[in-house]
């Protein structure tokens, strides 16, 4: 591609060398850039990008992107300097465009809110593929082409391998894509050139406060999916949570609500509820599914509108749902030849466990107990720690606080951290235990039958991070070392 026509998808505020040369990569890693290549300088939260620009133009780089004008020479020798107000937003419509806009050869639909993205996504993407449409999926859990997985380490992958992957997707023939949108990928111009035909919303609770430092900051930035929709995109939100309509307030798409509680666009009600799944009332139509929770329902109702604004036709879209399967560490159900039952849920947000226990509560058997297992992860929000303690211990007959995924902190203080939400007779009856298989095993080994136990907070995840070294471990083969 030269040089010029990769150019045209930003506005340059100044550029010093040619741009009729031909460039054969973009990379915002230094350690990537080799001869003809682009590099483009961001300023990271930990590292500074523009202070690798000499080590690129000594590899031979053709150009380089950069914002810090400090940075830019008097004249151009053989490396092309262009200068851009946010390299972030530049990388990110450089890469649409170096990759032939792949979104726009897609019906492109986004998820983004707290709890619920990786459901949705997932689901939708299994439901139109089952409907005979090839499609893809960008999830926290697994990123597939057509039924290829591909290996996910974000949850909103950077913008050139995203992209890349859009490019996979259209080159296997797919029609359709459904990502997860995190409020990290919108912050740092990850899905910048990208065109959205949909954005669900599904619900905001605290999350990433050490990131985004405030809670309005936050909504505000989940906010700037819709505000960047096309008159000809869709818009599904959730009326039950009270930033859905804030959500689409300079929204220039079709709005559709939906609701457990209120009027909206797309109602359903609970009729029968049990582990194995629902039988719910969808705006009038009776259909078993094979999930569970209120929370759920939600979720599939918003999956319900995003299929019906897409097109598809309502009776085939119910149909569709009642086969669809929990998506991997999403109130899983494991059952004990003891007669107790798991739930491994990724439930890693204050909502999002009070969630999973109601669930939990309004299904299980009066006079049996509930054994929660939770921890939280280091380096992350610490606000939510004595939070998440609170209503664990809240719902629970028995509460077992352990390890998440410590990362570089020290797993004491982080369930110290957890701990002062309790008063001192809460933590009497309370378990602390450090190691998360010990937890586990001592969960199981208190259950009764009847009993249900919750391994919350790390779901599909099949490592933990400790001291930032990643070992394996995984909730599911955990609980299932003590339910046979």
């Amino acid at each position: 591609m030269i040089l010029k026509e990769l150019l045209s998808a930003i506005k340059p505020i100044e550029v010093i060398g040619p741009t009729d040369v031909e460039v054969t990569g973009l990379h915002f890693d230094s350690r990537k850039i080799n001869k003809g290549d682009v590099f483009v300088a961001q300023v990271g939260t930990a590292v500074d990008g523009h202070t690798f620009i000499d080590g690129c133009v000594a590899k031979g780089a053709a150009a380089v992107v950069l914002s810090d004008r400090t940075y830019m020479p008097e004249k151009a020798d053989e490396t092309t300097f262009i200068l851009v107000e946010n390299t972030d937003k530049a990388l990110g419509l450089m890469a649409s465009k170096w990759f032939g806009e792949p979104s726009k050869q897609l019906t492109l639909v986004g998820v983004t809110g707290t709890n619920g993205k990786t459901t949705i996504a997932t689901l939708l993407y299994k439901l139109v593929r089952a409907m005979g449409h090839k499609a893809g999926l960008l999830s926290t859990v697994v990123n597939y082409i057509e039924d290829e997985a591909v290996p996910a380490t974000h949850t909103t992958p950077d913008a050139i391998e995203l992209n890349g992957l859009l490019r996979k997707m259209v080159d296997a023939g797919c029609t359709y894509a459904f990502m997860e949108v995190s409020s990290h990928a919108i912050a740092q111009e990850r899905i910048a050139g990208l065109d959205f035909d949909g954005a669900l919303f599904t619900n905001l609770t605290r999350d990433h406060i050490d990131y985004h430092k405030t809670f309005d900051n936050y909504r505000d930035t989940k906010k700037r999916l819709f505000d960047g929709l096309k008159k000809s995109a869709f818009a599904v939100t959730n009326k039950d949570d009270k930033n859905g309509l804030v959500m689409t307030q300079n929204c220039k798409a079709e709005v559709k609500t939906y609701s457990t509680r209120s009027l909206a666009d797309y109602k359903a009600q609970i009729l029968e509820e049990g582990f194995e799944g629902m039988m719910l009332n969808i705006n009038g139509k009776e259909v078993f599914v094979p999930l569970v929770g209120r929370f759920n329902v939600s979720n599939l109702l918003c999956i319900y509108g995003a299929a019906l604004c897409l097109g598809f036709d309502e009776l085939e879209v119910l149909r569709v749902l009642s086969t669809l399967k929990p998506v991997n560490g999403r109130f899983e159900t494991i059952r004990s030849a003891k007669g107790w039952t798991a739930i491994v849920d990724y439930a890693h947000t204050p909502d999002a466990v009070d969630n999973v226990i109601q669930t939990i509560r309004e299904i299980k058997k009066e006079g049996t107990k509930l054994i929660t297992v939770v921890g939280c992860g280091g380096n992350r929000d610490k606000g939510k720690r004595p939070m998440m303690a609170q209503i664990a211990k809240k719902g629970s007959e028995q509460l077992i606080l352990t390890s998440d995924n410590p990362r570089d902190e020290e797993p004491a203080d982080i369930l110290n951290d957890m701990k002062a939400g309790l008063t001192e007779e809460e933590l009497r009856s309370t378990l602390v235990i450090e190691d998360r298989a010990a937890a586990i095993q001592t969960a199981c080994t208190l259950a009764q039958r009847g009993d249900v136990i919750l391994v919350a907070g790390k779901g599909h995840e099949d490592y933990q991070i400790i001291k930032g070294v990643k070992h394996h471990f995984d909730d599911h083969e955990e609980v299932r070392k003590y339910a046979n």
